[in-house]
């Protein structure tokens, strides 16, 4: 340990005890040496954590809404009363059977051919009705109103010939999801993370707002697509936020438990919301109304002080890291971070999206953990949007649903403070698609074993949604973090999309949806052994900091770089 001797300009010199950082790299400091001095829990670290956390409850209301605002009710055929004289036996009769014994909701006996039926005055009964010529819903639908007074079905008649706009309205939701995910990247990454948070918060809760006054189905789809991209925007710019804040210890617990909890909290708060607001307009205003006080924040979140120093701005980082020791109560040295020294900081290298492919090590990374996020967000969305399929109460179904995760992102929390990242992520994945292979081997008639190895395979690819996150942050530097995050949330919203064309194999066999969905989580199991280590290890700064991607055949040791010949000797070989 070195012990320095800091001098203030109004006190005398009073030596005070702090370590250095033993290393320098070429373009940012080692943050984490740097702000040593900071408690890892104290009040600073504690109101942040709890903030960012309380911005990601509105995600868990908006990323499934559509169950509720988007359902289908049961309905049939509207037959006039004002215009026609029919009796109540031949209104009654008007709908055909299926012939699974229930009422047709896309055809009716033809009315004319009823009315001169019910003024002969023949009763259905001494009609053969299967005899009788159909037709379409030509006066539109009547819709069950028991379980929803309004939804976007039954308000613009999303049913029958015009079915096909129901899950188009929630695909554009993920579309938006994967353009929010490639754009929010780059913009927290020049822009900075807090300008892009509450720029995607403020987006988000005035298109949701809009919705509730839209008249038309495509003006609703327009703001649902801008709402999606504004909700995956703001949810990546507070993870990387708080990771990059947040001291080794704390920031583990809120990638892995923190963020996700607080994610399940609204996903489980959106059913209540949604058993006491049955009309959709209501339950949107509802459950958004309260997100614009999230906007009152900004005074207390600060911008990320790495990405300021990777902007050359460090005397705006100083600033917040002071503010943060005055806030713990402790005292800060005199200079906390060593200014940038390589030839000016106009000079500093600017990276951007492209960087993930052009770099070979950051290449080969990226490529893996795409496949691996798209893999386990279609399996996930498939398996969440397959509980609908599930008998029993809507309300209650979503509900446990949500639970389930809370339990895994808690288990994953405690797995990843002392486990390996690859090994973990691989278990949890083989895991996942172990138990949804199993699931055709399970007779037909044990509905709840079936759900119950269903619901385990769930509960595992839970777990490996919250550990891939806060794996990807460790495994990428600082200058492009953000950028790579929004392209592995950008490949992942892929699988989202694809996600209910997996559910729609239903209709072909049962097992192939679980059959698919085991195969690919299974080869993402093994591909994710590629993945370097990443544990026990500082944040990555910059790409010389990175590990040669060799895969699992060799172990390489993280070291950084000590001297400015091995950074640039580091750098030239990356590239």
């Amino acid at each position: 340990m070195v012990s320095l001797e800091w001098t203030s300009p109004n006190k005398k010199s009073t030596p005070v005890h702090y370590q250095p950082p033993a290393y320098r790299m070429d373009n940012v400091n080692d943050y984490e040496a740097d702000t040593e001095f900071l408690k890892v829990w104290g009040p600073f670290q504690r109101r942040l954590s709890l903030l960012l956390c309380i911005t990601m409850i509105p995600n868990g209301f908006a990323s499934l809404t559509g169950v509720f605002v988007a359902d289908t009710p049961a309905h049939r055929c509207l037959v006039p009363t004002h215009r026609l004289n029919l009796t109540e036996e031949w209104r009654n009769a008007s709908i055909p059977l299926e012939e699974d014994g229930r009422l047709a909701e896309c055809s009716r006996y033809r009315l004319d051919a009823l009315l001169t039926y019910s003024e002969a005055g023949l009763l259905p009964s001494d009609v053969n009705l299967t005899a009788v010529p159909r037709e379409g819903c030509l006066d539109g639908w009547e819709y069950d109103r028991s379980v929803y007074t309004s939804t976007i079905v039954s308000e613009w008649d999303l049913v029958c010939g015009q079915q096909w706009k129901k899950p188009l309205t929630l695909s554009l939701y993920f579309c938006g999801f994967l353009v929010g995910s490639f754009l929010s990247g780059q913009l927290s990454d020049r822009f900075g993370r807090k300008v892009v948070l509450f720029a995607t918060i403020a987006c988000q809760k005035l298109c949701v707002f809009l919705q509730v006054f839209s008249h038309s189905w495509m003006a609703f789809c327009v703001l649902q697509f801008l709402a999606g991209m504004s909700t995956i925007s703001n949810y990546l710019a507070a993870f990387v936020l708080g990771a990059e804040l947040l001291s080794a210890q704390v920031r583990l617990f809120f990638t892995t438990a923190g963020s996700c909890l607080f994610f399940a909290l609204g996903y489980m708060l959106l059913p209540l919301h949604a058993y006491f607001l049955r009309d959709w307009r209501m339950l949107l205003l509802g459950i958004n109304t309260p997100g614009f006080l999230l906007l009152t924040f900004w005074w207390f979140i600060p911008e990320s002080p790495r990405w300021l120093i990777s902007q050359g701005r460090v005397a705006e980082a100083e600033d917040i890291v002071r503010r943060a020791a005055k806030t713990n109560k402790v005292e800060a040295p005199t200079k906390i971070f060593t200014p940038l020294q390589k030839d000016g900081l106009e000079k500093m290298k600017v990276y951007n999206i492209c960087d993930l492919l052009r770099i070979r090590n950051m290449r080969w990374l990226s490529a893996v953990l795409w496949h691996v996020w798209s893999t386990i967000a279609m399996s996930y969305l498939a398996l969440s949007l397959n509980t609908s399929n599930l008998h029993g109460d809507a309300y209650l179904n979503c509900f446990l649903s949500a639970a389930v995760e809370i339990p895994a992102y808690i288990t994953t929390w405690l797995i990843f403070r002392s486990c390996p990242r690859r090994l973990t992520m691989s278990g949890w994945l083989f895991s996942s698609g172990f138990f949804l292979l199993v699931i055709q081997l399970i007779p037909a008639d044990l509905h709840w074993l079936a759900v119950s190895v269903e619901m385990m395979g769930k509960f595992c690819l839970t777990a490996a949604f919250s550990h891939v996150y806060a794996y990807s942050v460790e495994l990428y530097p600082t200058v492009l973090r953000n950028t790579a995050m929004g392209a592995c949330s950008m490949g992942s919203r892929i699988g989202s999309i694809l996600a209910p064309y997996i559910i729609y194999l239903r209709s072909y066999s049962p097992s192939l949806p679980y059959i698919l969905m085991g195969i690919q989580i299974t080869m993402a199991s093994l591909l994710s052994l590629l993945l370097p280590e990443s544990y026990r290890m500082p944040l990555l700064e910059t790409p010389a900091d990175m590990q040669p991607f060799r895969g699992c055949c060799r172990k390489n040791v993280y070291q950084h770089a000590r001297t400015k010949e091995e950074t640039q000797s580091k750098c030239m070989d990356v590239q």
